[in-house]
């Protein structure tokens, strides 16, 4: 009798972590299963060094120059989608999904390093015909612009950093998704199971006011991260990181530039806007207090009108 209690509690320890697991599972999804939803007009894709690469081209053609957005880690072209609407009546709007995130998918030779990421952006760039432009990007995407920047300086009209990697980093808040990713011995797991629970905490940490995180907006991260082959690249893009930064190339950037910073960022602090303006000549700095380590995806309005209002003048002292 004790035995057949064993047995069947045995077994009902057994459903129930099979239950578990079945909750929790979630198999890599195909380009073509999210692309209705993530990928309609304007989205398009481009070939380029073995990838189809989701990219957004927006407003006036005539624009001579253009502004492009870069994303960061584990986002989208789609964490613009404020400026994108805000910017595009009166500027021409280039935003694209980095190897390894969004639609565009892992890189054939799983390369992740700073170089692969400015080499593509720059021959995306010379693909759409743009010889000049000025550059945004937000964290991995600040660091991404900051390296364009020093590698085509006769081509960038501007750049914004918003809460931009560059030096080393001592986060006071890491994502839990992050810190899954960079575990040894879980690459098999972190692959193959993905709580909602863990996106949705994650994306909330990175935000000043986490009750402006909306369910939506898990929902999009969250089918995004299964785009085939975007949690197997994470942990190998965190490994190609350098933590440690590279400010000397910092200091010989000679560009107009405005650093946008939010005062509750826990990922990269707000003391790194210093050290970004302290190294780069007649840089600007713009803080918002209350905002996180995304604010141009928390408030887009009011970031997007600051960058507008740099964009339209960026060699013009900052407003009293």
């Amino acid at each position: 009798m004790k035995l057949a209690r064993w047995l069947m509690g045995g077994l009902v320890l057994a459903v129930m972590l099979l239950l578990l697991l079945a909750s929790v599972w979630a198999p890599d999804k195909p380009v073509s299963a999210l692309s209705g939803r993530w990928a309609p007009s304007p989205s398009r894709f481009l070939a380029l060094n073995g990838m189809q690469v989701h990219l957004r081209d927006e407003g006036p053609r005539n624009d001579s120059v253009p502004i492009v957005l870069v994303h960061g880690t584990s986002a989208s072209l789609h964490t613009w989608d404020g400026w994108a609407a805000s910017l595009r009546p009166s500027r021409r709007v280039i935003r694209f999904d980095l190897p390894g995130f969004g639609l565009t998918g892992p890189s054939p030779d799983n390369d992740y390093s700073l170089a692969a990421y400015t080499r593509i952006t720059l021959q995306l760039l010379d693909s759409l015909g743009v010889s000049r432009f000025a550059i945004a990007g937000n964290s991995l995407g600040g660091e991404v612009a900051w390296h364009v920047a020093a590698a085509a300086p006769d081509r960038v009209n501007a750049l914004i950093l918003v809460d931009a990697a560059g030096y080393p980093i001592a986060s006071q808040q890491v994502p839990i998704g992050f810190r899954m990713a960079r575990t040894r011995g879980l690459e098999w797991l972190f692959t193959r199971i993905l709580p909602r629970a863990v996106v949705e905490s994650s994306v909330r940490s990175v935000y000043g006011d986490p009750s402006r995180v909306t369910d939506s907006l898990v929902t999009r991260y969250y089918e995004l991260t299964l785009r085939e082959g975007n949690r197997a690249s994470l942990p190998r893009r965190f490994a190609q990181s350098d933590n440690a930064g590279d400010s000397t190339t910092i200091t010989t950037l000679r560009v107009p530039t405005l650093i946008m910073w939010g005062g509750r960022d826990g990922l990269i602090p707000p003391d790194h806007a210093g050290r970004f303006a302290r190294d780069i000549a007649g840089s600007r700095i713009e803080l918002f207090p209350t905002l996180g380590h995304v604010p141009h995806e928390e408030d887009p309005a009011r970031t997007a009108e600051s960058a507008r209002a740099f964009l339209d003048c960026p060699r013009c002292p900052p407003a009293r």
